[in-house]
């Protein structure tokens, strides 16, 4: 085989593995996890879940509890990490008897370049206890464009891996745009109600 050859097929190759990578993490990802029991709603996150930059019943969480007609309990604190989430896990989700969790948390993380293996070795072990006692989970992906795009593809590859729900880029055509965000990170009025439209089918699916 002649030096052209084996470079053209070389060449061939190696499109098909970038296509192929391409493929793998923008493929659409649409399980529904159901839960097995439980009573109550809860969002647990950070500073997006808890409303930094909306008004007062305009955060994400609120309009989603409204327009699905349900109570949700708001279980963000801003500035938390995977790590200092772990330490109020037990109390803020196990004990109140969860019957979905939306589960928020990693920005905090990669702002501050924690090791990618622990952030999501962190969450991974929050998905786990929450399906242990029969709840489900809707892992929300967080990408904004300067975090690393390996962080980026690790939230879908934790869904797909332990079976949660997924809603990919809650951020996704957010940042950047003054009249959707109050500061460089958190949503205003306008973004909030995108982030619950983005969340609303996937948490009605879930609930059927």
């Amino acid at each position: 085989m002649s030096v052209q050859k084996q470079h053209i097929i070389f060449g061939i190759l190696i499109g098909i593995i970038i296509v192929s990578a391409w493929w793998y993490f923008h493929r659409g990802y649409n399980y529904i996890d159901k839960p097995r029991g439980g009573e109550n709603i809860i969002a647990f996150g950070d500073s997006l879940t808890e409303g930094t930059g909306a008004s007062a019943g305009n955060d994400y969480v609120s309009v989603l509890a409204r327009r699905i007609g349900q109570p949700i309990i708001n279980a963000g604190v801003a500035g938390d990490t995977t790590e200092s989430a772990m330490e109020r896990f037990q109390a803020d989700v196990l004990d109140k008897n969860p019957r979905i969790v939306i589960l928020e948390l990693g920005g905090n993380d990669g702002l501050q370049k924690r090791p990618i293996d622990e952030v999501f070795s962190r969450l991974g072990l929050m998905i786990q206890k929450i399906h242990g006692i029969g709840s489900a989970v809707l892992l929300i992906g967080i990408e904004p464009e300067f975090f690393v795009q390996e962080y980026n593809s690790r939230f879908q590859k934790l869904a797909e891996k332990e079976k949660a729900s997924f809603v990919s880029n809650i951020l996704k055509g957010l940042v950047g745009h003054g009249e959707l965000m109050s500061d460089s990170i958190h949503p205003n009025d306008k973004g909030n109600a995108i982030m619950a439209d983005r969340i609303e089918p996937v948490l009605r699916k879930m609930l059927q």
